[in-house]
């Protein structure tokens, strides 16, 4: 009895002293350690987190990118331009008309940048897309000219986007009258894709996407009026003919009174500002950070 009396307690101190011995590990499991941030991600953050809350996202990150695109990243140097232009065109021009407090109340929490173009089954292209009011996705980035900025190409791939994606963030928040939904009676869904602007603008629509629903009608409308110059509307209801321009003009009367009670917004002093601004682009100091 004694021997297993003392063979447990020599036992017992063995693993006494082997505990004595362990020392934890300091290190967080947690990721404690601040980012490695260059100049341009420096300039993101007091640019865009700090006024706006905005994370702006140029290096790819696969959880907020849809898989079922074959994508590329967007690359640095034409990041850094389009960070610059997007503060510029779209946050600035909100904060010239409605004052600092509306685009960092309203703005979405993230823009993610994509460099190729995104084709989906129907063969048409994803111009941009919008996530519950919290993400945009611009794509095609890579294709932008640095050396020759284009108000068109800025307009056709990136801005015409953002003004649409962002006034779906607005109505989703303050809803239109249903009596926009009464003026056009034949929306296409899906099948838009078979129409072309022009046989569009004969039914009452800005472009063919317009006839896909509603909701896409009523932004369309801004966007194109955004940025478009002052010409724009009447060379569209010239080419809308009688009946066409009649469901224009019922339309954007509506998106004029919602904008302008609803937010405050004054449809054409935002386009003036829009449209000054694209003028200026030439101007913006792409290069320091």
């Amino acid at each position: 009895m004694k021997k297993i009396t003392y063979f447990i307690l020599f036992v017992a101190c063995l693993a006494f002293t082997a505990c004595n011995k362990d020392e934890l590990n300091p290190k967080s499991i947690f990721d404690t350690e601040a980012p490695d941030r260059d100049a341009f991600d420096n300039w993101l953050y007091f640019n865009y987190t700090i006024p706006y809350n905005i994370q702006f996202n140029y290096k790819y990150v696969d959880r907020e990118s849809d898989n079922t695109y074959n994508l590329v990243p967007a690359e640095r140097e034409k990041s850094i331009v389009m960070a610059k232009v997007i503060k510029y065109l779209w946050l600035e021009s909100y904060d010239e008309l409605l004052g600092e407090h509306f685009m960092r109340q309203y703005a979405p929490r993230m823009v993610q940048l994509i460099g190729s173009k995104a084709f989906n089954s129907q063969g048409s292209v994803v111009l941009g897309t919008a996530e519950g009011g919290q993400k945009i996705t611009l794509y095609n980035v890579n294709e932008l000219n640095i050396h020759s900025l284009s108000i068109d190409f800025l307009n056709t791939w990136f801005f015409h986007t953002m003004h649409h994606e962002f006034c779906h963030i607005l109505h989703q928040t303050k809803n239109y009258s249903t009596d926009f939904n009464l003026i056009s009676t034949d929306y296409q869904g899906p099948s838009w894709v078979n129409l072309d602007d022009s046989e569009a603008h004969q039914m009452g629509f800005v472009t063919a996407y317009a006839s896909s629903a509603p909701d896409e009608d009523f932004v369309e409308i801004i966007s194109c009026y955004i940025t478009s110059d002052e010409t724009y509307w009447d060379s569209l209801l010239a080419k809308a003919g009688t009946e066409g321009a009649v469901k224009l003009e019922a339309k954007i009367r509506i998106v004029r009174e919602y904008l302008q009670s609803s937010w405050n917004i004054d449809l054409d002093k935002l386009r003036d500002i829009v449209q000054r601004r694209s003028g200026e682009i030439t101007k913006i100091d792409l290069d320091t950070l």
